[in-house]
């Protein structure tokens, strides 16, 4: 059965007679007990009538599911167990873990409880309580559209009414590589570092990053046994094919220069490896790009400066493909298209054929330019 009460404020007057006194104007809260865990959450309005109807309605359609009503914590908690048995990655399961502690604290500012409640309007408000921009609020949009697909396959809703939103227009940035003078800076800026402990640490990394593409991440939590002499192993294939990286003798040096006290070359293996990238490792990065002169400088970028220099070089896409670790080659030819030589030169040769058939068209007609 659903019950509804007052839940008094510090500041009422009636506080003293108790939740049965309804005269007065605090928030109302439901009590549902309805062939399942008990539920107390508020109900979303202050006015009694509004709250009966709501109520009548969630009783309706409770009776109607035959009393297996499914409630939104209900929902991410059954749709995370699901992702943890597809072996989704845990970067993936944090993501929606905050998509869902949000979506919870938008519900129940709402006075949204049940799964079923949620139709295009409120998704269309959810989404544009986000702050996210870009790629992040496009990604974080498909894992909306997921979890409520994931409540329709499961018979908790009857639309998925993501499915009627359209994503949100997403601004690509530029690929961005470092020149070879702002390298020089950043690694000559190492030498200068203030913590002489880190500085050693620190050029390390930028060798690493910026000769294996290695995204930030995976840099910061690389092990040791994943170097052997010259050749870093990226990752294996699905055709169990290990993909190495060959690096050039100043990072084989860099490296071998570090304290040996674990199984890591930056991590000790006992944080998480999100947090290590973010707050332990970012920190000093930055730092390092100040005092290079070089202010807009990013981990990622010596990703595109590892990815662009071997397409300048006349590396097939295909291949620079394989290094980054991309699913698909579409991926790298979105983000490196424009800097692929063979590509260019091509579009070269394209225009000077043009002039010349321009020309011999010309002869042809006995017109000349004046």
């Amino acid at each position: 059965m659903l019950n509804l009460w007052r839940r008094h404020v510090a500041s009422c007057p009636h506080r003293h007679k108790g939740r049965k006194y309804l005269k007065c104007r605090c928030p109302i809260w439901m009590d549902w007990r309805l062939d399942g865990p008990r539920l107390r959450r508020p109900v979303g309005t202050r006015n009694w009538e509004v709250a009966q109807r709501r109520a009548r309605e969630w009783e309706v359609q409770g009776f109607a599911d035959g009393g297996k009503t499914t409630t939104i914590q209900e929902a991410a908690e059954n749709f995370i167990e699901d992702a943890k048995a597809r072996n989704l990655r845990d970067a993936t399961l944090y993501k929606y873990d905050l998509l869902f502690r949000q979506l919870r604290a938008f519900a129940g500012e709402h006075g949204l409880t049940f799964i079923s409640e949620f139709n295009p309007d409120w998704v269309r408000k959810f989404r544009a309580s986000w702050s996210n921009k870009n790629l992040s609020a496009k990604k974080k949009f498909e894992h909306l559209r997921a979890f409520f697909r994931f409540a329709y396959d499961s018979d908790w809703t009857n639309s998925n009414p993501a499915a009627k939103l359209k994503p949100p227009k997403v601004t690509e940035s530029p690929t961005l590589p470092f020149s070879e003078e702002e390298m020089g800076r950043i690694t000559a800026a190492c030498n200068h570092y203030p913590d002489k402990r880190n500085a050693v640490r620190l050029r390390a990394l930028v060798l690493l990053l910026r000769h294996s593409g290695l995204r930030f991440t995976d840099a910061a939590t690389l092990s040791r046994d994943r170097i052997t002499e010259d050749k870093l192993l990226l990752y294996t294939a699905k055709t169990g094919t290990a993909v190495y990286c060959p690096l050039p003798p100043e990072v084989v040096e860099a490296l071998a220069a570090l304290p040996k006290d674990g199984a890591y070359y930056f991590w000790t293996g006992k944080s998480a490896p999100k947090g290590l990238a973010g707050s332990i490792w970012w920190r000093p990065l930055h730092r390092l790009f100040s005092l290079a002169g070089v202010p807009n400088g990013h981990a990622h970028r010596f990703r595109d400066t590892f990815a662009v220099e071997l397409l300048l070089a006349g590396v097939p896409l295909d291949r620079v493909s394989i290094l980054l670790g991309h699913k698909s080659v579409r991926i790298t030819e979105k983000h490196y298209a424009p800097w692929v030589r063979s590509r260019q030169e091509q579009l070269e040769a394209d225009v000077r054929k043009a002039w010349g058939l321009k020309k011999e068209r010309r002869a042809r007609t006995g017109h000349t330019r004046k």
